[in-house]
């Protein structure tokens, strides 16, 4: 069964931002790498289709394929890190309060590809203002 996680992105307020601090990077040929402190126990089902959600500003508006998990150092200095797909694919804006870190997201509760729901033109606040509404 495929499972997904959610993370709120910090210092970027719309995907464009991420995209443009992604950029350097990308230019060099090195892997998109999130880096986090715990490595999820179920990274198993993350690596099978799974997805990571970002959260800007209140909204889910983001996600990017799993392609590895790997936790490296050991003891204290242990992290996780988790190489994700370049491509960034935009969802239906949906609500998600604050949190800290990262939780999962079953597959159920994620929201639509922006392309599967024809909004694919649809600036990211009206959608979000529509998504809220319940019009959407």
């Amino acid at each position: 069964m495929t499972l997904h996680l959610i993370k709120l992105v910090v210092g970027c307020d719309t995907v464009e931002d991420l995209l443009d601090w992604r950029a350097p990077q990308a230019k060099t040929g090195q892997p998109w790498i999130l880096r986090t402190r715990q490595t999820p126990k179920r990274a198993a089902e993350l690596t099978d289709g799974g997805s990571i959600y970002r959260v800007y500003k209140g909204a889910i508006l983001s996600r990017q394929r799993i392609l590895e998990i790997a936790t490296v150092g050991a003891g204290q200095d242990a992290r996780c890190e988790m190489v994700l797909d370049e491509t960034l694919v935009r969802v239906a804006p949906t609500p998600r309060r604050a949190f800290q870190g990262w939780r999962y997201l079953e597959a159920k509760d994620a929201p639509p590809d922006l392309e599967g729901v024809g909004g694919q033109d649809v600036p990211p606040e009206l959608a979000r203002q529509l998504r809220e509404a319940g019009l959407w």
